[in-house]
């Protein structure tokens, strides 16, 4: 069977490859954040958020690829305080993630669902905990100067990857949770669909 990843996502894809499955890619094009804001309005958690975008981006290109199954894959980021962190929208709102982010134990959650004929088949979120140590101004400019555009894809202002492993003194959690997908959990599915083997 076809299998497509609905996410233009490089960590996505570059976890699925290394692991040896090549989906298709094909791009959710959907207002991901017309649609976290109206989850937000009504009280869905971050849990909720998250398991909703990722099976609107699943359902969506499932639509128009119906013969295939597709990968929808989503994460938030939230605070101590509650309040979840969307994507950068510039430098200086990175900085300000990063400085609020600061000395804080922030909670990462990532969702993925299997769309298959434009319905949920499969789906699986699961949760990390990452203590992010105390971040000096003068680290703040090093770490910017070095992954500034690069991570204003990326809620919370980090790839775990790359420096960004710099701002934890200790994290909770599966690798590529934080990566941006529970991919051990959607493996196990993808054998049991054989789609690999």
């Amino acid at each position: 069977m076809k299998l497509i990843l609905g996410s233009a996502s490089s960590s996505r894809r570059a976890m699925l490859g290394a692991a040896g499955v090549h989906p298709d890619i094909v791009p959710a094009s959907v207002d991901e954040h017309t649609i976290k804001e109206a989850l937000r309005s009504a009280g869905a958690t971050p849990r909720d958020i998250a398991d909703q975008l990722a099976e609107t981006k699943a359902v969506h290109v499932s639509g128009s690829h119906p013969d295939a199954l597709v990968i929808g894959s989503d994460s938030v980021v939230m605070l101590a305080s509650g309040a979840m962190l969307d994507k950068p929208t510039s430098l200086a709102q990175a900085r300000e993630h990063l400085e609020e982010m600061s000395g804080t134990l922030i909670t990462l959650i990532s969702a993925a669902v299997v769309a298959e004929g434009g319905q949920t088949a499969w789906r699986h979120c699961d949760v990390a905990k990452l203590h992010v140590r105390p971040l000096s101004p003068a680290f703040l400019d090093h770490y910017l100067d070095a992954e500034w555009p690069a991570i204003s894809h990326c809620v919370g202002c980090f790839r775990i990857e790359t420096i960004g492993i710099q701002l934890f003194d200790r994290i909770e959690g599966d690798y590529f949770t934080i990566l941006g997908m529970p991919l051990i959990p959607l493996l196990g599915y993808l054998r049991l669909r054989r789609v690999i083997p």
